[in-house]
């Protein structure tokens, strides 16, 4: 496996536009999911640890009830990198399913 490149801050901006809800936040990239009940999320946080020992790249992974956050970043490129949004597009494409709560429902439930 070829060594990480971190990326430029343009290259960072031209990236975010294509992951579905993620942000930068202290330079990394950031997503937090929420689930109907504690199980489903703990569910989510064994497949997230599968997809990323698979990839040999590990997020830093938050866990509150429901909520789980995700945290990415490349630690020995000292950055982001290609790496980073690769992980977050295997993410959302392999592991984000109904069990997720879309963030309008979970606002409207905030709300009402």
């Amino acid at each position: 496996m070829t060594e990480p490149r971190k990326l430029s801050d343009r290259e960072i901006q031209d990236g975010l536009p294509n992951l579905d809800r993620w942000e930068l936040r202290d330079g990394r990239l950031r997503k937090q999911f929420t689930f109907r009940t504690f199980l489903r999320a703990i569910a989510f946080v064994n497949s997230v640890a599968y997809l990323a020992e698979s990839a040999g790249h590990h997020p830093d992974i938050t866990i509150n009830y429901n909520k789980v956050t995700l945290r990415i970043i490349t630690h020995s490129a000292g950055g982001l990198t290609d790496r980073d949004f690769s992980l977050a597009s295997e993410v959302d494409a392999k592991l984000t399913t109904k069990l997720v709560i879309p963030p309008e429902e979970q606002k409207a439930t905030a709300d009402g």
